[in-house]
């Protein structure tokens, strides 16, 4: 994706961790329920709560994967592990790297940009075509518009506890290697064990849930 947009952190194929076990979060393949025209997720961290809401028409595969991936209580326990001031915030790779394993090639297909990345605006990371999987963020700025002819997506919005999503941690900045935050590669290998050592700030998901 080109320069300055919000990339999926990627892992080289090599070291991502093989499946491991039967439960569905281990299986992206199946986890292809259709989720309603609108939708409220919540997410409660240690700052407090958030809600984004979901309308299916902005973009639809987005909507499907988010809501799946709530169901499947994917982002319980992940980490806010990228967080620029006047940027946005990031989060979406589970705290146990098998996990992230199972789901490093489930991708979907890219959606029409119908939606504007601006203030409060939900959106999927992505490093390519159709490479969206698992992780998303929160545009904190207007200026974010710029995302649009690159091809990000908004699907949702946060309406309720923005104040939250202001409030997280931002002191370890960009990742690494550009700043000095987590190794999107490390954090998808290693999981929460490298996060929770390295980068103890870092805000996080205690559960997500559709209400």
């Amino acid at each position: 994706m080109s320069a300055g947009g919000p990339v999926a952190a990627v892992t080289t194929e090599a070291t991502v961790p093989a499946r491991n076990g039967d439960a569905p979060i281990f299986h992206p393949e199946k986890a292809t329920e259709k989720a309603p025209d609108t939708f409220k997720a919540k997410f409660s961290t240690g700052k407090g709560d958030f809600v984004i809401a979901v309308t299916r028409a902005w973009a639809p595969n987005g909507a499907d994967r988010f809501y799946n991936l709530i169901k499947l209580c994917f982002y319980d326990g992940a980490r806010f592990y990228r967080a620029i001031d006047g940027f946005m915030v990031q989060w979406g790779l589970s705290g146990d790297p098998s996990v992230n394993g199972a789901w490093y090639r489930a991708g979907i297909a890219d959606d029409p940009v119908t939606k504007s990345n601006t203030r409060g605006f939900v959106t999927f990371a992505m490093a390519g075509a159709n490479t969206r999987t698992t992780q998303v963020f929160i545009n904190y700025a207007d200026k974010n518009s710029r995302l649009d002819a690159m091809g990000f997506a908004p699907f949702g919005q946060v309406v309720e506890g923005m104040a939250v999503v202001d409030s997280l941690y931002k002191g370890y900045g960009e990742t690494a290697p550009k700043g000095r935050g987590p190794d999107g590669s490390r954090a998808s290998r290693e999981g929460e064990a490298y996060l929770a050592k390295s980068f103890p700030e870092l805000d996080r998901i205690k559960t997500a849930t559709i209400l």
